[in-house]
């Protein structure tokens, strides 16, 4: 936008300037002049100034109390007033102003901390009335409660309302979650009598091998089912050799109904088929379809692809609920497993059914046939009065004001409040808005709420390709590559931050991007750097290409490696060469299987919208293979790059 388009560029500077100092101040008695009071961010400048009061207030009521009521009355539910009411809460508890703070509280939206302090406060003031249902559904938690629950817990266990039974129950829930630590404090708790169980159930959790063997040795000890399948379950997911072994002791030993007989053998299949191991197959034929759930049946499907036995296959998507059977990915393989049998016109129906969709699986079927693959464009039409009124609404005026003073999650709150807040006939509008302001992550976000993926022009743009155009430059990577790549791992937020602290565009770990750029020759980056397009690009691509090296140019595994670590990848490797739709679909983390799918199916998008020619797809039909013993030995010395572990 031309500076004499927009009316804010002055005022805008001044709230920036001021709102940066705002925590140091503790003041929101300076005069501001015209210009900043009439701009549409002011409410944030006031909201800010009257948290920094609450933070300097005391014990008594303060100004900023009032100042903080006074604000909340005025802008309601609008995004600064919920920051300013949750602050205010904090506040209130830590003061123990607890007659403001509960005339304040609303149960609708609070957290956990904060439903402990509204109950501590009614605590305070004696309005125990209906203090019982509330401290009991706060204890009935499956995980460790925050401190501010204490006194309420205290309380509970005063009027003898926290009996043994409500602390078994609690246990029970902590276990089922998995959480043995916690269940043990709780356990303390309890008489010895209702303690043993539980304590061989957090046994079972944290020593699944050990425990069973005891169990088995002692065929009269008593042990609680949902124990000890839950404890078998953890064996056979980790070690299903050893679940293996045990089986048939574990059946002469225990007094299995059928039912359980079956789930403990589908633990078993589910455990060979994690770890890619065809003796999965024979132990899903072992277990009834009865038990399964849709993991199982998926498992039982992929075992069979693994081992290549198309005949299963065909009976295991023909076995699942209507549900899974008619997805995409399931409709795929029941047509290879139908080309493989001697079903060729079947199969062609069905590989040509799926190739009109677009998704991953789409290109897969069309290449099955010999196709070349397009993606179905459907451009959206906006009506550009009604774009320009959009955003001109207070909203959706706040959000992009926000997004100028990189304040990108207020931002965000505003925008969905705006959003929400439209007739339905006009939120379709809003997909071009956001595009037109270059805010790619909320684009993309709005056009999925409301269902649309092929507007492919604006929901896959390109707007770093300078930078992108040097990465590729320096790794040797496609600019489709890499823009895939970064549309997956950050929907195009250069400020994106993972929850394991990976930063940027290509969502860089801190010590792994300076390995790579010493492996490199680039300067060594901080990590505030690690969020400029200019430094993560270039590093990304190029901790990519590593990938590609390693995995003998294998991009499907290069990719699994990026996203759960280069040791993962190469223990998920087959010991002989396999379709790659095969290799991929047995990858065992549902997220990594997910990122190599997406990256694949946007990489074909972001190469066809060069043209908009039909893409060959032969190359999605290569094999994997084996790497070399050296490819083996340097994966294993990379350092890991995502979530890393078993399987």
């Amino acid at each position: 936008m031309r500076a004499e388009e927009d009316p804010y560029a002055a005022v805008r500077e001044a709230f920036r300037s001021v709102y940066a100092i705002v925590p140091t101040t503790n003041s929101d008695t300076t005069p501001d002049n015209e210009a900043l009071r009439h701009y549409p961010l002011y409410p944030y400048l006031r909201e800010r100034r009257i948290e920094a009061g609450l933070r300097a207030a005391g014990d008594d009521e303060a100004p900023a109390d009032r100042a903080a009521a006074a604000f909340l009355s005025e802008y309601g539910d609008q995004p600064v007033a919920r920051t300013l009411r949750r602050a205010w809460l904090s506040s209130l508890a830590s003061r123990h102003r607890w007659t403001i703070y509960l005339k304040q509280y609303g149960a609708d939206g609070a957290d956990l901390t904060e439903r402990c302090d509204a109950a501590a406060g009614q605590l305070v003031l004696g309005d125990t009335k209906a203090l019982a249902s509330t401290a009991e559904a706060l204890w009935l938690m499956p995980r460790e409660s925050p401190p501010q629950c204490d006194p309420v817990f205290d309380w509970l266990r005063a009027q003898k309302v926290l009996t043994p039974a409500l602390i078994e129950k609690r246990v029970r829930l902590a276990l089922e979650a998995g959480d043995s630590g916690f269940a043990r404090k709780l356990i303390k708790e309890l008489p010895a009598v209702a303690a043993a169980p539980l304590i061989e159930w957090a046994t079972l959790i944290e020593q699944p091998q050990l425990a069973i063997d005891a169990l088995l040795a002692a065929p009269a000890r008593p042990v609680e089912m949902p124990a000890l399948l839950d404890g078998w379950s953890r064996l056979a997911k980790k070690d299903p050799d050893a679940a293996a072994q045990r089986f048939e002791g574990l059946l002469s030993t225990r007094r299995l109904d059928p039912a359980q007989r079956a789930s403990a053998a589908q633990a078993v299949a589910l455990g060979f088929a994690l770890s890619r191991r065809n003796q999965a197959m024979d132990w899903f034929d072992r277990a009834s379809t009865a038990v399964y759930d849709e993991h199982a049946h998926e498992w039982r499907a992929r075992a069979a692809i693994w081992g290549g036995d198309w005949n299963r296959l065909a009976r295991a998507v023909a076995a699942m609920p209507d549900s899974l059977r008619n997805q995409p990915r399931w409709r795929y393989w029941a047509a290879r497993a139908a080309a493989t049998t001697g079903r060729p016109q079947q199969a062609r129906a069905l590989f040509q059914s799926i190739s009109s969709d677009d998704n991953y699986y789409a290109v897969l079927a069309a290449g099955q046939v010999g196709d070349s693959y397009a993606p179905h464009l459907q451009p959206l039409t906006f009506d550009d009065e009604q774009v320009v009124q959009l955003a001109g609404l207070p909203a959706f005026a706040r959000a992009r004001e926000l997004l100028r003073c990189a304040l990108k999650d207020e931002a965000a709150a505003e925008w969905w409040y705006g959003f929400n807040a439209l007739p339905a006939v006009a939120r379709m509008q809003s997909i071009a808005l956001a595009y037109r302001w270059e805010w790619f992550d909320v684009a993309v976000a709005t056009a999925t709420r409301l269902g649309v993926f092929n507007d492919y022009g604006r929901l896959f743009p390109r707007p770093y390709d300078h930078d992108v155009a040097t990465a590729s430059a320096l790794s040797g990577l496609s600019p489709d590559l890499i823009y895939s790549v970064l549309r997956q791992e950050s929907l195009y937020r250069s400020d994106a931050v993972s929850r394991t602290g990976a930063l940027g565009l290509l969502q860089l770990m801190p010590e792994t991007a300076r390995r790579t750029a010493l492996h490199w020759q680039r300067p060594k980056p901080t990590t505030e750097q690690l969020f400029e397009p200019a430094i993560n690009l270039p590093l990304g691509a190029a901790q990519l290409r590593q990938m590609i090296d390693i995995f003998g140019g294998q991009i499907p595994v290069a990719l699994a490696a990026y996203n759960a670590g280069p040791n993962a990848a190469a223990r998920w490797l087959p010991a002989q060469p396999m379709d790659a739709d095969a290799w991929i679909e047995n990858i065992p983390y549902n997220e990594t299987r997910g990122y190599v799918q997406h990256i694949l199916w946007h990489r074909l998008v972001f190469a066809w919208l060069r043209n908009e020619e039909p893409q060959k797809v032969g190359g999605w039909l290569a094999q994997i293979t084996p790497v070399t013993a050296t490819a083996s030995q340097e994966a294993r010395v990379v350092p890991s790059i995502g979530t890393g572990g078993a399987p």
